[in-house]
């Protein structure tokens, strides 16, 4: 897979009214899960898109959602969010990327900066597959009815910026002193992980050797 800001990108097309109920009812006659479109009578439509969640750093929430897991001093707890999940939101054309990202959070209570997220679209290209961040001002349930209801020809993730983009000003003292410790405490997990599989390795080449040099 390939990351790729400027080739996954599509030339924005202005689609007249009923380029727009065309496509919408193309669309629904396409879908196999019942998220169909609606056309307003005012131009707007409305409709469904799937985010998948692949973040790698912890997500701050409420503690009464997650009661006793790394518990911050102001009442907020961080913790992991299951790899590869999928949510959906119904949203409108009107809706920008920056409200998607903020709606995904808010569906969550994640009380984390939004600016700390960037929503990318995962698109199939001359055989390969780019992941292309989306700016702010672009318009999701657009994308999905251009592309059509099949995800493996379009798809949207909800990541972090990258490391270098990482905007650490968003982040509290408390924050980042929490993933510290988060980071401490994995670290630790994974040394103990590594102590005991390479214990049980040499226990095995022990006895491997004892049965080798056995007498008799």
């Amino acid at each position: 897979m390939k990351v790729d800001d400027q080739k996954g990108r599509e030339t924005l097309i202005y689609l007249s009214k009923e380029e727009v109920k065309e496509k919408i009812q193309n669309y629904n006659s396409s879908v196999t899960d019942k998220l169909k479109m609606t056309l307003n009578s005012n131009g707007i439509y409305t409709g469904f898109i799937k985010v998948q969640m692949d973040l790698c750093r912890p997500i701050t929430v409420p503690a009464s959602m997650n009661p006793g897991k790394h518990a911050h001093n102001n009442n907020e707890t961080a913790f992991h969010l299951s790899e590869g999940y999928v949510n959906t939101l119904h949203i409108s054309s009107t809706n920008t990327v920056r409200e998607v990202i903020e709606a995904l959070l808010k569906k969550f209570l994640v009380t984390d900066n939004p600016a700390k997220f960037a929503l990318y679209k995962r698109c199939h290209k001359e055989d390969q597959v780019y992941m292309c961040k989306l700016s702010d001002r672009e318009h999701p349930l657009y994308l999905r009815l251009v592309a059509g209801p099949r995800t493996e020809m379009l798809s949207f993730v909800l990541r972090e910026h990258e490391t270098g983009e990482v905007m650490w000003e968003a982040f509290s003292l408390p924050e980042l002193q929490n993933f510290l410790r988060i980071l401490d405490k994995e670290e630790d997990e994974q040394l103990q992980i590594l102590k005991r599989r390479y214990a049980a390795y040499r226990d095995k080449l022990e006895a491997a050797l004892g049965g080798v040099w056995k007498p008799g």
